[in-house]
């Protein structure tokens, strides 16, 4: 049991086992230059800013040879990973190489490589908000445009109530013990996950969403590289 004089510890694992095919670059996007450095390498400077992070679990699959080029990979507290055919998976094996050494109440933090955007005040934040949260919760931004619901044909059918919905980002933050069953629960049902929440969800535990940063941006097709790339120099400047 975790008690009050005992703060829990945070552990984080960021899945860069896949491929990135809407970039079409030729290789797995984390691995496409940003600013002289990858985004991988940026997305994990980042998280290594946060203080008082017991370990970061990186997954890279298993054929990847540029992940033990990059200089990052030999930090002596990122400790490498297999990764596997989803994003769910490469999290499963990372949350399962830490069986022996998590306890059910610490935190994780889970992030995407391809989020080099991601600043230490709005994880700090997340963290600070969910402190005391049994369960945990994620970085969300309100919806802004209006969202159409369509058909196989491209028709839309229906225009959603914005008010209510909220675009996901990383990291997500939940305990290990809710997080490892939940996600262990969601593959032995054959479900399809896409994000954390989404099997905590499945799984009926409710969580929180902590308002963060528009510019936590996803990259994920060659437009998004030049976003990446100016957002990373106006943080420069404004930090």
């Amino acid at each position: 049991m975790t008690h009050t004089n005992t703060p829990s510890r945070y552990w984080i694992i960021v899945p860069a086992a896949g491929v990135g095919a809407r970039m079409g670059a030729g290789m797995p996007k984390q691995y496409l230059t940003l600013l002289g450095k990858t985004i991988l390498e940026h997305t994990l400077e980042r998280l290594l800013g946060l203080p008082n992070v017991t370990g970061v679990l990186v997954a890279i699959s298993p054929t990847d040879n540029i992940w033990p080029q990059l200089p990052v990979s030999a930090n002596p507290r990122i400790t490498r990973i297999d990764g596997g055919a989803e994003r769910s998976d490469s999290v499963l094996n990372a949350l399962e190489a830490l069986a022996d050494q998590a306890q059910a109440q610490d935190w994780v933090l889970v992030h995407d490589a391809a989020r080099p955007c991601i600043t230490l005040s709005a994880i700090q934040n997340l963290c600070a908000v969910l402190v005391d949260d049994p369960v945990g919760g994620i970085l969300a931004v309100p919806v802004s445009d209006t969202i159409k619901r369509v058909d196989a044909n491209h028709t839309i059918v229906q225009t959603l109530d914005r008010t209510q919905l909220w675009q996901a980002q990383t990291p997500q933050l939940f305990r290990y013990g809710l997080l490892r069953a939940s996600l262990a629960s969601a593959r032995a049902r054959g479900q399809t996950i896409t994000d954390e929440a989404s099997a905590l969800e499945a799984n009926g535990h409710p969580h929180r969403v902590v308002e963060g940063r528009a510019d936590n941006i996803k990259i994920t097709r060659p437009e998004d590289l030049a976003l990446a790339h100016t957002i990373l120099q106006q943080q420069e400047t404004t930090q």
